[in-house]
């Protein structure tokens, strides 16, 4: 006969250590969902750029092939409006930043599983603050300098 094996005990076995190892492993898993959160919302905008250079690229591929100075309009209206949902990820992303840094602040009793991050909505971290950033004004600047001067070309 094969005997089976014992479960191993814990080294320690107080309540007190048991309590704050859970307790710590639920922060750790509160901050685990804040941190997914964030990824996200990064994810969000690297595919929200792609979109405007693939999208911005096959207007000009049409607008080339057809002559129809239409379709450069379009471009503009385009890149306003991922240039908008860009800054609204980018703010969203900063305020669940803020929450990350509360929550790892917190002590391990404290932690409630709040996904409220509306408090952190302060000015650097509002929508019209994210879409005038220092990381998004230079990529769909650069894209509008483009489109701008194309138009140019093409009359």
């Amino acid at each position: 006969m094969v005997e089976r094996e014992q479960k191993a005990k814990p080294l320690i076995s107080s309540n007190f250590y048991v309590k704050k190892e859970r307790t710590m492993e639920a922060k750790l898993k509160h901050l685990e969902f804040i941190q997914n959160v964030i990824t996200r919302m990064n994810s969000n905008s690297f595919l929200i750029k792609g979109w405007t250079v693939t999208l911005v690229a096959a207007l000009f591929a049409l607008a080339a092939k057809d002559t129809n100075q239409g379709y450069i309009s379009i471009v503009y209206f385009i890149v306003f409006l991922f240039w908008g949902l860009d800054g609204f990820f980018l703010s969203q992303e900063r305020q669940y930043r803020g929450l990350y840094g509360e929550v790892a602040k917190k002590d391990v009793n404290d932690i409630d599983f709040s996904m409220d991050a509306r408090k952190f909505k302060v000015w650097r971290n509002s929508w019209f603050a994210s879409f005038f950033s220092k990381t998004l004004i230079p990529f769909y600047g650069v894209i509008l300098a483009v489109v701008v001067s194309i138009m140019f070309v093409i009359r």
